[in-house]
């Protein structure tokens, strides 16, 4: 099971830490994604790190501004967003990757997904 939390309300400018942490049973992924899905808008990829805490890619949106990082001992992915924008208001899910494809940015390779924690960005 994956559960994000850290959501919150956070005005422009500011920053927030969301949290992914894996319990339960130990499937076979090899990375953990996070998304994010605005009202109206289809489902983005944001960032994405493998077991070993290698970053794989950031979405444009991250881009300089996010960062996801791993602690494996408390079987925990991060995300720190820094220089929040009211466009980056959505509901951020993390995501578990099984199957193996080009691109880590396809939601295509994950097949588990947390619940979303929601953050609003206000200007």
């Amino acid at each position: 099971q994956l559960q994000a939390s850290g959501g919150g309300l956070v005005q422009a400018g500011g920053s927030l830490r969301i949290s992914c942490a894996a319990s339960g049973h130990t499937f076979n992924h090899y990375a953990t994604g996070w998304f994010r899905q605005a009202p109206g808008k289809e489902r983005e990829f944001v960032a994405a790190i493998n077991l070993s805490g290698d970053v794989m890619g950031y979405g444009d949106s991250a881009q300089g501004r996010f960062t996801i990082h791993r602690d494996n001992f408390k079987n925990t992915v991060y995300l720190q967003m820094n220089s929040l924008k009211p466009e980056d208001t959505a509901v951020y899910y993390c995501a578990a990757a099984t199957r193996k494809g080009l691109e880590i940015s396809d939601d295509f390779l994950y097949t588990a997904w947390g619940q979303g924690t929601l953050v609003t960005v206000s200007s």
